[in-house]
């Protein structure tokens, strides 16, 4: 299939239009609402989602509640916005992306004193932070494809592209940069049970691409490595803690321990602002526990006996003495030196 370039979510002057995912892959499913309180549902129910993109998606929302409030009384919007902060900022929390973007959307409350000229000015702030992540995978990209050899099998977990950045991903960005490049790669995506973001979304991104891939279960991932077919894996991530422990959709883990096993190169591609800066070690990263029905159904039917216990984390942390390198859009560079990114670079 022919590579077109993918827009997961645009503001307009009246509203946000974005892709829902959960229609993904046999329907393609514009939203269009001017209610910010849609995407507070959109982010939980995964309709968004991918760290990068629920910040993203976040700034937007702020912004369409800047645009309600300014209709109806200018005298507590500034309060208004910063509880709408707070709401989004308890939809998800493992992503630190989301938190990042947050901060940013409250620092322009803070420094517009004038109601009439917050929507503006949190558009323009919102619009920043979608442009700025588009430029870290660019860059996240070209950094990432030269560590790929030529006619690499890569196998990656879960959706890191177009549909959960505001560019074209940022594992995935290192893909599309390798095939662009003329690598000849072969990528094999672990389907990423319990609800299938690798099946669902990154195949459906690959194909559209035009990456040579093959899709496997969770399972398969171990034996497919001892087959000698996999020479990288590459993943997205969450949040990273300063000590390189990284946070992604579970199963991620055991990618890396079977990775290390079999002497294969592990690598975490995320831009600078997954790094939590404020947590020492993965010990401390908040781990979201997501409902048993999505493990227990599937497609509205029941797929386990009624009244089983369930573990359902969201996410697992990968130890960073399993990462062989960390992919930002300012290079490639080990879990021990993840501190020194907390200067800002001139």
């Amino acid at each position: 299939m022919a590579e077109s370039r993918l827009s997961t979510i645009a503001l307009t002057p009246k509203a946000l239009r974005f892709l829902d995912q959960t229609c993904l892959p046999t329907e393609e499913t514009i939203v269009e609402t001017a209610d910010y309180r849609v995407l507070l549902e959109a982010i939980r129910s995964l309709r968004l989602r991918g760290a990068p993109l629920i910040g993203i998606s976040a700034a937007y929302g702020v912004t369409l509640a800047a645009r309600e409030a300014i209709l109806s009384s200018s005298a507590t919007i500034h309060e208004t916005l910063f509880s709408v902060c707070d709401q989004f900022a308890a939809t998800r929390p493992t992503a630190v992306n989301l938190f990042w973007a947050l901060a940013r959307m409250r620092s322009v409350i803070d420094a517009t004193p004038d109601a009439q000229n917050l929507p503006a000015a949190l558009e323009a702030e919102a619009l920043a932070i979608h442009e700025d992540d588009a430029m870290r995978c660019s860059a996240i990209g070209r950094h990432g494809a030269e560590m790929i050899p030529s006619g690499a099998g890569v196998i990656t977990h879960c959706n890191t592209g177009a549909l959960a950045t505001g560019g074209d991903g940022t594992a995935f960005s290192v893909l599309l940069a390798a095939h662009r490049a003329g690598k000849n790669i072969h990528v094999y995506a672990d389907e990423t049970r319990p609800l299938l973001q690798g099946a669902r979304l990154t195949m459906w991104e690959l194909q559209r691409a035009g990456i040579p891939s093959t899709l496997i279960t969770d399972s398969t991932a171990a034996m497919l490595m001892r087959s000698g077919r996999v020479q990288v894996a590459i993943t997205g991530a969450d949040r990273i803690a300063v000590n390189g422990d990284s946070a992604n959709k579970i199963g991620t883990y055991g990618l890396a321990v079977a990775a290390r096993h079999h002497g294969i190169p592990f690598y975490i591609a995320a831009p600078v602002s997954t790094i939590d800066f404020a947590i020492i070690s993965g010990r401390d990263i908040p781990i979201e526990q997501r409902a048993a029905a999505e493990l227990t159904e599937w497609g509205g039917r029941r797929i386990a006996p009624p009244g089983v216990a369930c573990y359902t984390p969201a996410f697992d942390v990968t130890p960073s003495d399993l990462i062989t390198g960390i992919i930002t859009e300012r290079g490639i560079c080990a879990p021990s030196e993840i501190a020194t990114l907390s200067t800002p670079r001139s």
